[in-house]
């Protein structure tokens, strides 16, 4: 019986099947979304300077994935760095989360929707 939070990315009977679980998916989408220049955090998350302490299961915060069908619907939450273009700086998120999420899973992504659920008004170090 397949797991719901788990996809199958491969099924091969000679060899076995490779799923990957919704958490990976997330994570995936969460990595690359903090590579973007001008995003401050993840929504609901702390900084990147404390993630290594708190574990990686805080990495999918303010992260929603549904698969469906081979097709990928990512919802983030994300605070953006004061000064920067809000349109342009999602724009550039939505388009490293999907070529992120495609190129290491073979799944389609259809649907990278983003809230703006503040913005950072702290100078950086």
């Amino acid at each position: 019986m397949e797991d719901r939070s788990t996809y199958v990315l491969q099924d091969d009977e000679n060899i076995g099947a490779v799923q990957i679980a919704d958490d990976v998916v997330a994570m995936i989408a969460s990595l690359a979304t903090r590579e973007v220049e001008g995003v401050s955090a993840m929504a609901g998350n702390v900084t990147g300077e404390l993630m290594s302490r708190v574990g990686i299961k805080n990495m999918k915060k303010g992260v929603r994935v549904d698969i469906l069908d081979k097709n990928v619907r990512v919802d983030l939450a994300v605070t953006v760095e004061y000064g920067y273009n809000i349109p342009a700086t999602c724009q550039k998120v939505q388009a490293k989360v999907k070529s992120a999420i495609e190129n290491m899973t073979g799944l389609n992504v259809s649907d990278v929707n983003i809230r703006i659920a503040g913005v950072n008004m702290q100078k950086n170090k």
